[in-house]
C-alpha cells in the first residue's frame, strides 16, 4: 500500500515545478520502468491503491507505475556525443519524445530550448524511457546561444531558405550541432549556421521535425558506421 506521503508526492509530479524541485519524475508502464533501471525509487500498482487511475496520466494505464530520480546531465555530457540535436521551441510532447528515441538510436545528445518538458509523463512515455539514457539539457535561449557559440561543433539549421545544402552536408564534419524548430514557427535562435533542407514533393508543405531529423541523423550515422 502507498503511504500518504508517497501518494502526495505522486500527485505533485504532475506539475513541472514540483518535478524540478524534487528531482523526481513519474514513470508509467513496465517497459519504461525497466528502462529507468536504478533511477526508480519505488513502484506502485493498481493493487496498491484504489486511486491508481487518478494518480497516473495515461488514459489506459498498464497497471504499473513508478517514481524515479530525474537524470542530471551537464554540458560535458552533451559534449561526449559527436552529434548534438538542438530543439528550439518544439512544444509537442510526442515530438520531443520521438526525438529522444532518435537520439538514442543514432548516438546523439539533446539540447532543449523552450521545448516540451522532458520530465513530463507524456514525454517519458513517448520516448519509451530514452530520457534516462540520452544526455539532455534544458537551457534558456541566452545560455544556449552562449554555449553553442563557444562550442567546437559546426552548426547546421534544418530549414528551407535560399542557400541551403542537402542532407549530405551533415556527413562530413566530425562534430555538429543540428538545430531544428517547430513545424509552425521554425528556428528562432539568432545563430548563423549552414542551412540543411530535406528535399520532398512540393505537394507537402513541410516535414514534421521528427521526420526531418530522422533522415538527417540516419544519413550521418550510416556514413560514420
Amino acid at each position: 500500500m502507498l503511504t500518504k506521503v508517497q501518494e502526495k508526492l505522486i500527485r505533485s509530479l504532475h506539475r513541472g515545478k514540483s518535478r524540478e524541485e524534487s528531482g523526481r519524475c513519474l514513470v508509467e508502464g513496465t517497459k519504461v520502468i525497466d528502462t529507468a533501471g536504478s533511477a526508480v525509487e519505488f513502484t506502485f500498482s493498481r493493487d496498491d491503491t484504489p486511486e491508481f487511475d487518478r494518480l497516473v496520466s495515461t488514459e489506459t494505464p498498464q497497471g504499473m507505475a513508478a517514481v524515479a530520480r530525474t537524470p542530471r546531465w551537464s554540458e560535458d555530457d552533451l559534449d561526449g556525443s559527436s552529434t548534438l540535436v538542438v530543439l528550439d521551441g518544439v512544444q509537442d510532447p510526442g515530438n520531443v519524445g520521438a526525438v529522444l528515441r532518435l537520439c538514442l538510436g543514432f548516438g546523439a545528445s539533446l539540447l532543449l530550448i523552450e521545448s516540451a518538458d522532458v520530465t513530463s509523463p507524456k514525454v517519458i512515455r513517448s520516448s519509451a524511457g530514452a530520457m534516462f539514457s540520452v544526455p539532455w539539457l534544458r537551457l534558456p535561449p541566452e545560455e544556449a546561444i552562449a554555449y553553442l557559440s563557444g562550442t567546437d561543433r559546426q552548426l547546421f539549421r534544418l530549414e528551407r531558405r535560399p542557400g541551403c545544402s542537402g542532407p549530405d552536408g551533415l556527413v562530413g564534419p566530425r562534430r555538429i550541432a543540428l538545430i531544428a524548430g517547430s513545424e509552425g514557427s521554425g528556428i528562432r535562435l539568432p545563430l548563423a549556421g549552414q542551412g540543411i533542407e530535406i528535399p520532398h514533393d512540393g505537394r507537402l508543405e513541410s516535414l514534421n521535425v521528427t521526420h526531418a531529423l530522422a533522415i538527417g541523423l540516419f544519413l550521418r550515422h550510416e556514413k560514420e558506421s
